[in-house]
Parts: C-alpha cells; sequence; structure tokens
C-alpha cells in the first residue's frame, strides 16, 4: 500500500473544511482495495467505541444500540478503520492514533440513501490541575 495515500488521507482529515471529501477519498483509495483489506489486525479500542456512541446519540438524538463494530489497526500507519451498523443503517470510522483525530459516517435513512452524517472528532489531552505547590 502506498504511504502517500495514508500522509494525504492524514493531510485531508485535518484541513478538509468539506467532511464528504475525506469520506469519498477514503472509500475511493482504501475502502475496497484487496492490498488495504489485508492490512492490520481486529484490535478492540475502547476509546472510538466510546467516541461512536456519543455521537451516534447526538446525531439521532437518543441512545442507540451499535452492533458489528470491528475496529482494524494498521500499526505501520497508526490507523484504524471500523465498520459498524446503527439500527440497520451503516456506519464507519476512520482514526489516525498518532495525531489523534478520526471522522464518522453514518448513513442516515433505512434502507440506506445518499443521506450520510459525518462528524470529525479530537481527542482533547486533560491535563492535570496545576498544584499550589509546583513551583514552575
Amino acid at each position: 500500500m502506498n504511504s502517500d495515500r495514508f500522509q494525504e488521507l492524514k493531510q485531508k482529515l485535518t484541513l478538509e473544511a468539506d467532511l464528504s471529501n475525506i469520506w469519498l477519498y477514503y472509500m475511493d483509495n482504501f475502502a475496497d482495495h484487496s492490498e488495504f483489506i489485508d492490512l492490520g489486525a481486529p484490535t478492540p479500542n475502547q476509546y472510538l467505541d466510546s467516541i461512536i456512541h456519543k455521537t451516534v446519540e447526538q446525531i439521532f438524538g437518543r441512545a442507540i444500540k451499535i452492533t458489528n463494530f470491528l475496529p482494524i489497526y494498521i500499526k505501520e500507519y497508526n490507523f484504524f478503520h471500523a465498520p459498524f451498523q446503527v439500527e440497520r443503517r451503516i456506519g464507519g470510522v476512520i482514526y489516525f492514533e498518532d495525531i489523534k483525530v478520526g471522522l464518522i459516517a453514518i448513513s442516515v435513512d433505512y434502507p440506506s440513501t445518499d443521506v450520510v452524517k459525518y462528524s470529525r472528532f479530537s481527542e482533547v489531552l486533560q491535563l492535570p490541575k496545576p498544584n499550589r505547590n509546583d513551583l514552575n
């Protein structure tokens, strides 16, 4: 797999304003390519699971059961990708662990139509609260 594609996806994920362009780039250059599918291994990720649940709840206004969530991790690129289902709707997530930025795409309708909701997310580092005894 060409590492330039991963770098371009990473750049799009951080800079592109139109989230559908990011997802289309991922689908066109990765999702259905056998050499991409063969990379990586199933790897549970509690952070992504949590983000998907929170995002789905915000999109649909209620908690919805997520099924068939299967995160695949490609260590060489610090990259997770995963399909999932939301009440028979199709969803997917991509996430670069090194830059802590990802994108969720969820088909809004069932049966699926072209209407898709997107959500870009980033992990926020929580710094410890300063201690008054700290000198710096």
